[in-house]
């Protein structure tokens, strides 16, 4: 745990701190925004910037972001991005077609992954330092929930009735559930070894779960809070502890899931309903993050140890190409 960054308040309905005058504007930002533009914005926690593929998946820049950016999502409209910044303990919110800075919200505790609540206004962020999942309203910096949780949160989720959140403590192997009418932790839900990311099923009945060190993912029933099945995986030519799978992406007719093998440098095509993997596809070094495109054709694939994002036909089953990006890349979205 790091010892240099500011306190973090605990009351609730604190005010984070937004630059000097409350929004911090940098150049001029494109009034009218920019969505559907095509691109693609990948985040890079070594180098710090944010690398952009345009729409032919060719690269297309970077521009320099916050300290060590990781998880990202857009705001419903797609207008802007949201970034969490674990070395500057910010939240940063960008145009995504101007690529500016529009907000920023400092004083968040080593975030790591979050989810915007269907209300559109509500940030959950697991502060992976604190044991803790925190609550930021998005459009007026106000603080408005504070979490605990196991150690070393990671993946969060919030379904899309705005019931739950869900979110994944990696060292203590658990995944809580947040009620968020009643504001408090309703439910404990003991993993496996490491639980790291969540997904979940385009019915909103099952959420999945990726236990890295186990090797496996496990689902969880929505109704009953509760463990229903596991996901085991045998590559050919690999031993169980190289096989750590970390991020998840199930197509919008919930019939397959794709999910990072990171140790395993592959990809592992799942069918959803007999939760039996399909087919492994070789990526790059240590696939991290994932994400399909909206007609599912393309499965975009961040590679944090060959430094490039790995671009899979979906139809085709095979890798089709691979763009360098920056250092150490971990999540990836696709204006589309």
């Amino acid at each position: 745990m790091r010892n240099d960054r500011p306190a973090f308040p605990l009351a609730v309905g604190w005010i984070v701190r937004l630059a000097a005058t409350g929004v911090l504007l940098l150049g001029a930002v494109n009034a009218a925004g920019a969505k559907d533009t095509g691109l693609k914005f990948v985040s890079n926690e070594r180098s710090s910037e944010i690398f952009i593929l345009d729409a032919n998946d060719n690269a297309a820049g970077s521009f320099k972001s916050c300290g060590r950016p990781r998880g990202m999502k857009f705001t419903p409209d797609h207008m802007r991005f949201i970034v969490a910044c674990g070395g500057d303990n910010t939240i940063a919110i960008y145009d995504v077609g101007s690529h500016k800075l529009v907000k920023r919200f400092r004083d968040v505790p080593d975030p790591e992954a979050f989810d915007l609540h269907p209300n559109g206004h509500d940030l959950y962020i697991s502060n992976e330092d604190d044991a803790e999942a925190t609550v930021i309203n998005i459009e007026t910096g106000e603080v408005t929930g504070h979490f605990p949780v196991g150690e070393e949160p990671e993946g969060v989720l919030a379904t899309p009735d705005g019931k739950y959140v869900f979110v994944a403590s990696e060292a203590a192997n658990l995944v809580q559930v947040i009620d968020v009418a009643t504001q408090k932790v309703v439910k404990e839900i003991l993993t496996a070894t490491r639980p790291r990311r969540l997904a979940l099923t385009p019915d909103g009945k099952t959420v999945w779960v990726s236990d890295e060190i186990a090797g496996i993912l496990e689902t969880i029933d929505v109704g009953t809070l509760a463990v229903t099945g596991s996901v085991t995986f045998e590559v050919p030519g690999l031993q169980k502890d190289q096989i750590t799978p970390v991020d998840i992406a199930i197509t919008r007719d919930g019939r397959k899931a794709y999910v990072a093998l990171g140790r395993a440098d592959r990809v592992a095509v799942v069918d959803v309903a007999t939760r039996k993997p399909i087919d492994y596809i070789l990526v790059g070094k240590r696939p991290w993050g994932l994400r399909l495109t909206k007609d599912d054709k393309k499965l975009y694939v961040a590679n944090g140890l060959s430094d490039d994002v790995a671009i899979i036909d979906t139809e085709k089953g095979r890798l089709t190409k691979a763009v360098p990006v920056g250092v150490i890349p971990y999540a990836i979205l696709v204006d589309d």
